[in-house]
C-alpha cells in the first residue's frame, strides 16, 4: 500500500545513506593524513563503488514506488488503497473459522492477558487471531494500525476515511483486512472485545479515544443511563441518546429530533454493519458503576449497525474474575464462534485433535533478552513499550521532603503526611488542585535477592528486551522501558508479593522439575482447585515471590519467561492533598500504612505503603501525575459540600487551601464550603485537626461536621450527618448550584450515594428513579464526584 510503501522507501533510502556514509567515514579516516580534500576523497575507488551502488538502488526503489502508486491521491484517497490491499488467503483447512481480531482495554494487564488467552486457543479452535491494543486502533501516528484497520470506501458511506486532525476520532470501522471489499476472503469480519472499568465507571487509558470515537459514531454521550438496564445489556430497551449537559446538570438545547446531540455529531447507524462481535467487561461490584465501560462497548457497538456473536460477558474483580471469563469462554464464546463460523465436520475434527494434544509444553515467549556486556545499547523505541505501561516512562525521581506522622502515637494504626519536592520536573509533573500521585513502588530488595537466587539470575546483569520474531512487526509489545539491570527488572518492574491469577499458577506449571511442585501449581490453576488456590494463595497473601523461593523452588526459567508469566508491578495512586496555587512546587500525599495478619500469623504488609514508609526525608521516590476528575466550580459563589472520611480528607484538604487562598481576595462572595468528616475517635484518628480547626476559625469552613465512630454506644458515621441535614443539603444543590466531593472507602461512598438520594426524593419532591437520574446529571455535569477504593 501507500502507507507501507512510503515507510520502506523512506527505511531503504536511510539504510543507504547510513552506508554511503560509513563509507565516506572509513575511506576519510584512512586518508586523513595524506588529504583533507573533497575532490581528493572522491577519487577513492571505494566511494566512487559506494555512490555508484547507492545511486541506482535508489533510482530503482523511487521508480518502483512511484509505479506501484500511479493515479492515487494523497490523505484519504491513500489510506483507502492502503485498507483496499490485497492480502493471502488463509489455510480453509487449518483455520476454517477465519480470521478474528482481538481487542483489548486494560488498565493494569488483565484484559490484555484475557486477550492473549483467547488468542492462545485460537488455532486449536480454528481461528488465525491478533490481538490488538485499543489505542491503536485511533492511534493518529500509528499509521500502520490505520491502514490495518479496513476504511469504507467513501463513497459507499459517504464518511471520510481519515481521521480527524486531533486523532480522537478516525473514520475506520474495525474490519479485518482479509475482509474487505475485493478481497478473496471478502466478507463479514469478527472481533472480540476485552474491556476494563476504571474507577467510576470510567474508561481505561489505552480506551479512551475509542470510547470517544464510539460515542460520536453511536450518539450515546449518557454512558452512566446504561446502568438502567438490569443484567446483560439490552440496547433498545437501555440506551440513551447523547444528552449533554451543562455545568448546572441542565440538558442543553435539544435538536429537531428531540435529543441533546452537538451541532458536528453524525450518527452513523450503518458504520459497522459489517462486523460481528461479542464482548466481555472486566469489573468490581463494590463500585456504582459496574462494568460500565462494557455495557457501553456492547450497546455503542449494536448501535452502530454491529452483530452480535454472543452476549456480553460481565466479570467480577471482587469475587471470581477469571471464573467468571473461563465460563464465559468456554461455554458462551466458543460454542458461538464455532456454531457460526466453523462449518461441517471441521468443528468436530478440531475437538477430537484438542483431546490428542491436552498436553503441558512451554509457553511461547513474545520476548527475546540480549544480555549487554559493555553496557553500550541504545534505548528502545517507546512505541514499543505496552500503553498500560507508559507511567515506567513518564515517572520521574523526586526527593522527599516531609514526613510525618498524623495519628497520635496511642492509636495502633498509622496514617502519614508526606511532602515531594517537583521543583525539578515542573513541566512533567505540573499538577492541578486534588489531582492524583502515581507513586511506583519498589520491591524490597531481600526478596529480590531471594528470587534471583533461587532462579539463577545475576541481578548485576545489564539486558536488553525485544520482542520476539513473531512479535515483531506488533506495536506496543514490550512491558517496560530497557536496557536495564536485572535487579531494575525484578525491583521496579515485576509484581513479585501481589497474589498472581490462576493463569499465572498454569504457565509457572511447565518450568517445575519437580513432579509435586508442577502437580501442585496445576491443580491450583484449573477451576476444581479454585478452592485451594483462594485459601492457599490469595488470603494466604502468597506472591510469585513465594512461589518460586519457597512453596515450588524447583522452577526454573530463563529470563525472558519470568518477565512474560510474572505480572508487571502497578502504579499506586493518592488522590494529593495540595493545592496547587498555594504549593506548585510541591506535591502531599496523604497514606495510611496497610497491614494485616496472614493465617500463618505472619504479617503482610502493603506493597506501596510499606515502601514508603521505608523512606526518609531526602531519598528519592519515583512518582507521576494523574488527572482527577476533582475540579472547583468556575464560579467561586457557589457552594462546596465536601464529604471525606479517614485518609479521604486528602482532596478536601487541597481544595480547602485553594479556596482560603481564594477568599483573602474575593472574601465574603465565596460560596459556602461544607465538610463532613469521620474518624474513630477524637483523640487518636483525627488527622488535620489543627489546619481543619483554622481553616474553620478563620472562616473558609462554613459547617464542620464530625462523625466519630467509637465515642457511643452506637456507631455515627458522616452519611448518618448527611442526613440530618437533608433539608439544608437539598438547598444548596437545588438553589445553590453547590458541588459534591466524596472521597474514600466504596462502601462509605455507596452509602452516601443513596443518601442523597433518599435526600433529593424526599426534599425535591420527586420518585427514588427521578431522583437517581437528578444525581446522574450532577455526576457528568462534574457537579458531584466520587474517588473511592475497596
Amino acid at each position: 500500500g501507500i502507507v507501507a510503501g512510503a515507510k520502506a522507501y523512506r527505511a531503504l533510502s536511510s539504510i543507504l545513506a547510513e552506508i554511503l556514509f560509513a563509507t565516506l567515514t572509513t575511506t576519510s579516516s584512512r586518508n586523513m593524513s595524506t588529504s583533507s580534500s573533497i575532490a581528493e576523497l572522491l577519487g577513492s575507488p571505494q566511494v566512487v563503488v559506494g555512490f555508484g551502488a547507492t545511486t541506482l538502488v535508489l533510482l530503482a526503489t523511487t521508480f518502483f514506488y512511484l509505479k506501484n502508486n500511479e493515479g492515487s491521491s494523497d490523505g484519504g484517497a491513500a489510506s483507502t488503497s492502503s485498507a483496499l490491499e490485497k492480502v493471502e488467503e488463509l489455510d480453509s483447512e487449518k483455520y476454517p473459522g477465519g480470521y478474528l481480531t482481538i481487542y483489548y482495554g486494560s488498565q493494569t494487564g488483565t484484559a490484555q492477558m484475557f486477550a492473549k488467552q483467547i488468542a492462545s486457543e485460537s488455532e486449536s479452535r480454528g481461528f488465525h487471531t491478533r490481538v490488538v491494543d485499543l489505542q491503536d486502533v485511533v492511534d493518529n501516528e500509528d499509521q500502520r494500525s490505520i491502514s490495518d484497520i479496513a476504511t469504507l470506501d467513501a463513497s459507499h458511506n459517504n464518511i471520510d476515511v481519515v481521521n480527524d486532525d486531533d486523532g480522537s476520532l478516525i473514520r475506520a470501522t474495525l474490519a479485518h483486512p482479509h475482509y474487505r471489499e475485493g478481497n478473496a476472503m471478502e466478507g463479514r469480519s469478527r472481533a472480540i472485545f476485552l474491556v476494563a472499568t476504571y474507577g467510576e465507571g470510567e474508561p481505561t487509558d489505552n480506551a479512551q479515544q475509542f470510547v470517544e470515537m464510539m460515542k460520536s459514531k453511536s450518539g450515546i454521550r449518557d454512558i452512566y443511563k446504561l446502568e438502567d438496564s438490569p443484567g446483560l445489556i439490552s440496547v433498545d430497551s437501555c440506551v440513551r441518546m447523547g444528552v449533554e449537559v451543562d455545568e448546572d446538570g441542565e440538558e442543553e438545547k435539544k435538536n429537531d429530533s428531540g435529543s441533546s446531540l452537538s451541532n458536528d455529531m453524525v450518527l452513523d447507524r450503518s458504520f459497522l454493519r459489517d462486523l460481528d462481535f461479542a464482548v466481555f467487561g472486566l469489573g468490581n461490584k463494590q463500585y456504582e458503576h459496574y462494568n460500565n465501560m462494557s455495557r457501553f462497548m456492547d450497546a455503542s457497538l449494536a448501535k452502530c449497525g454491529a452483530s452480535r456473536i454472543a452476549p456480553l460477558g460481565l466479570g467480577d474483580d471482587d469475587d471470581d474474575l477469571e471464573g467468571d471469563f473461563e465460563n464465559w469462554k468456554d461455554n458462551v464464546l466458543w460454542p458461538a464462534l464455532t456454531e457460526k463460523f466453523v462449518k461441517g465436520g471441521a468443528a468436530d475434527a478440531l475437538a477430537a485433535a484438542r483431546k490428542d494434544n491436552d498436553v503441558l509444553e512451554l509457553p511461547e515467549c513474545p520476548y527475546e533478552v540480549e544480555y549487554l556486556k559493555d553496557g553500550a545499547s541504545k534505548k528502545i523505541d517507546l512505541d514499543m513499550i505496552q500503553t498500560s505501561s507508559k507511567h515506567y516512562v513518564q515517572a520521574m525521581d523526586c526527593p522527599i521532603v516531609a514526613s510525618r506522622e498524623l495519628r497520635d502515637p496511642s492509636d495502633p494504626g498509622s496514617t502519614v503526611h508526606m511532602e515531594i519536592d517537583i521543583s525539578k520536573h515542573m513541566s512533567s509533573l505540573k499538577y492541578q488542585t486534588a489531582d492524583n500521585l502515581g507513586i511506583l513502588p519498589k520491591n524490597d530488595s531481600a526478596l529480590v535477592e531471594l528470587v534471583a537466587k533461587s532462579l539463577g539470575f545475576d541481578l548485576n546483569q545489564l539486558f536488553h528486551l525485544f520482542p520476539s520474531a513473531e512479535e515483531s512487526a506488533t506495536k506496543h509489545t514490550l512491558p517496560f522501558p530497557t536496557p536495564c539491570t536485572v535487579r531494575d527488572c525484578l525491583e521496579r518492574y515485576c509484581d513479585l508479593t501481589g497474589s498472581p491469577r490462576r493463569s499465572d499458577l498454569k504457565q509457572l506449571a511447565p518450568y517445575a522439575r519437580d513432579e509435586m511442585d508442577r502437580k501442585a501449581l496445576l491443580r491450583m490453576s484449573s477451576k476444581e482447585g479454585k478452592s485451594e488456590y483462594k485459601e492457599k494463595i490469595v488470603e494466604a497473601h502468597v506472591g510469585i515471590g513465594d512461589i518460586v523461593t519457597r512453596l515450588c523452588p524447583s522452577i526454573v526459567c530463563p529470563l525472558e519467561h519470568f518477565i512474560m508469566v510474572c505480572p508487571r508491578l502497578q502504579p499506586r495512586y493518592y488522590t494529593i492533598s495540595s493545592s496547587s496555587t498555594v504549593h506548585p512546587k510541591t506535591i502531599h500525599i496523604t497514606y495510611a500504612l496497610l497491614e494485616s495478619e496472614k493465617k500463618n500469623g505472619g504479617k503482610f504488609n502493603g506493597l506501596c505503603s510499606g515502601h514508603l514508609s521505608s523512606l526518609s526525608k531526602g531519598d528519592m521516590v519515583r512518582v507521576f501525575v494523574r488527572d482527577s476528575t476533582f475540579r472547583l466550580p468556575k464560579q467561586p459563589e457557589r457552594p462546596i459540600i465536601m464529604i471525606g472520611p479517614g485518609t479521604g480528607i486528602a482532596p478536601m484538604r487541597a481544595i480547602l487551601q485553594e479556596r482560603s487562598y481564594e477568599r483573602k481576595s474575593i472574601g465574603d462572595a465565596q460560596g459556602p464550603n461544607i465538610l463532613y468528616f469521620g474518624c474513630k475517635n477524637r483523640t487518636s484518628d483525627f488527622i488535620y485537626r489543627d489546619e481543619l480547626e483554622a481553616f474553620s476559625d478563620e472562616g473558609t469552613i462554613t459547617e464542620l461536621h464530625l462523625a466519630f465512630s467509637r465515642e457511643q454506644a452506637e456507631k455515627v458515621y458522616v452519611q448518618h450527618l448527611l442526613a440530618q441535614r437533608g433539608a439544608e443539603t437539598w438547598k444548596l444543590i437545588d438553589d445553590g448550584k453547590a458541588s459534591i466531593f466524596v472521597c474514600g472507602a466504596v462502601k462509605m461512598g455507596a452509602d452516601v450515594d443513596h443518601t442523597l438520594q433518599d435526600i433529593i426524593a424526599q426534599h425535591g419532591g420527586m420518585s427514588r428513579e427521578k431522583a437517581k437520574a437528578y444525581l446522574g446529571k450532577l455526576q457528568t455535569a462534574g457537579r458531584f464526584v466520587q474517588e473511592l477504593w475497596s
